[in-house]
């Protein structure tokens, strides 16, 4: 069957989690299985996947997903409590527990987002609106914090390039940057100066297009919760988690590099790209190891979290210890 849109879904259609997770782990498992066999029948012998290999979710007919990386079976999915418990999203406070508590109030409906900037149309989209004519897709994808820690979760959303075609940007444009809600009523962070609100934060034109990036609505078969960013955020799954922008309020397409709130705030530490690059510290730590959230041991951290097969070509010529 089709994903339907996660609004759509009533609770006793969402699948518990164990269920969830039980699923995923058999038709990865299964996927790997047959891609090792397809390549010994090309070959004649047994080879590894490259992390470019695709498993199709046969136990409930979805769409397929892109695979987590390389290093799959490492990739258990956290879980739900995990995912919604351990957050970063400063504009409901600065502790990692802070965002669950302090977003239940967050209201989501009505929301609308404004498309700016170099577009045939500017317009005012309502979220039903901008959402309805997309199918939604399934994705588990690596979060990795710039802190050093990192999750797996399983999102639901519409790839952003889809969404940038029927938006109809100019030719001129280069950029696209997304805007945060600014509320502080609703949002307590943004009462202390922490950072300039609102959070903006962007891409070059090539990577928001790009079949990875994700303008994800839920997770878990579930609308997104208020502390992951309701109701739709960006995410970029090469790079790190703060270019995630969360309740997004704002589309603008850019002739030029737009500035964005932590590369403001501290050029030093966090630079536009955020692409993530073992080899290139942040000042205060180390980037080459990462703390998968509920293990216990330190992982080493890959190239491009994982996804280098599908997206260094973007960045083929750059210095990315310059352009980190």
């Amino acid at each position: 069957m089709l994903i339907r849109r996660p609004s759509d879904i009533p609770s006793s259609e969402i699948t518990p989690e164990s269920v969830y997770l039980a699923r995923r782990e058999f038709i990865a498992r299964a996927g790997r299985l047959g891609a090792a066999f397809a390549g010994a029948a090309l070959t004649g012998g047994l080879s590894c996947g490259s992390g470019e290999a695709r498993a199709e979710r046969a136990a409930d007919g979805a769409a397929e997903r892109p695979a987590t990386g390389p290093r799959a079976d490492d990739d258990k999915v956290n879980s739900y409590e995990d995912i919604t418990s351990y957050n970063n999203y400063y504009e409901f406070g600065t502790d990692k527990t802070d965002p669950k508590e302090n977003a239940k109030g967050l209201r989501t409906r009505p929301w609308t987002v404004e498309v700016d900037g170099l577009v045939k149309k500017p317009r005012t989209f309502a979220f039903e609106d901008l959402v309805k004519p997309y199918k939604m897709q399934d994705r588990v994808y690596r979060l990795r914090c710039v802190e050093a820690w990192s999750m797996v979760i399983p999102w639901q959303g519409i790839p952003l390039r889809d969404l940038i075609t029927a938006m109809e940007p100019l030719p001129s444009a280069k950029f696209v940057s997304f805007t945060t809600l600014l509320d502080p009523q609703q949002m307590p962070g943004q009462r202390r100066r922490i950072l300039d609100w609102p959070y903006v934060d962007g891409l070059r034109m090539d990577e928001a297009m790009h079949p990875l990036s994700l303008i994800a609505t839920g997770l878990y078969g579930k609308p997104l919760p208020n502390q992951n960013g309701a109701p739709l955020r960006l995410v970029v799954p090469w790079k790190y988690g703060f270019k995630g922008v969360k309740s997004i309020v704002k589309i603008s397409f850019l002739a030029e590099q737009p500035k964005t709130t932590w590369n403001e705030a501290a050029p030093d530490e966090y630079g536009f790209y955020a692409n993530v690059n073992p080899e290139v510290d942040h000042p205060r730590w180390t980037q080459s190891r990462e703390r998968r959230i509920g293990e216990f041991r330190r992982r080493e951290t890959l190239m491009f979290n994982g996804y280098a097969d599908q997206v260094a070509s973007l960045y083929r010529g750059m210095d990315l210890r310059r352009n980190f």
